[in-house]
């Protein structure tokens, strides 16, 4: 299985990017892990919220295959303790999934047609963070999952 972090900007402050490479690099023994970086929509300021939302969905949209499982990361979805996204993990790896996309959407959220198209929703926090920093923190609840699952001293109980 596959999974990918699909991102709208860059990741531009330099500890981030060190961060994430970190746990890129050790998800290597896990599983394939990829993250795509669909770049910010020129001129945003021009559009509404709700155009901005269309527009970008519309990019994230043309990134996908059809058989991809996709789980949008909202504030509005499940949450999890790491654990049980642990066993989460565990259960779409079982199903044969060949692709999971996880996706971080622009400052203003989804659309409706990312929404309609998304198979699942799935909440980090209830507190709010920045789209840069939440890459850090996925990824590495990805590698902390992962080490759930093989019985390896990362995570504390």
């Amino acid at each position: 299985m596959k999974i990918v972090l699909l991102t709208i900007g860059k990741t531009s402050e330099k500890y981030l990017i060190e961060g994430i490479a970190q746990y890129q690099k050790r998800l290597k023994h896990y599983t394939q892990f990829e993250m795509l970086e669909i770049l910010n929509i020129k001129n945003a300021k021009n559009f509404s919220n709700a155009e901005l939302m269309k527009k970008e969905g519309e990019l994230i949209l043309k990134q996908l295959q059809n058989s991809d499982h996709l789980i949008l990361l909202d504030d509005k979805g499940k949450d999890f303790t790491s654990t049980k996204f642990a066993e989460k993990l565990q259960s779409w790896m079982l199903s044969g999934k060949k692709r999971l996309v996880f996706v971080v959407g622009g400052a203003y959220g989804f659309s409706e047609e990312m929404y309609s198209r998304g198979n699942e929703k799935l909440s980090l926090s209830k507190m709010t963070f920045s789209h840069q920093m939440v890459r850090l923190f996925f990824v590495e609840q990805i590698y902390r999952g992962y080490t759930i699952l093989n019985n390896e001293p990362y995570h504390h109980q």
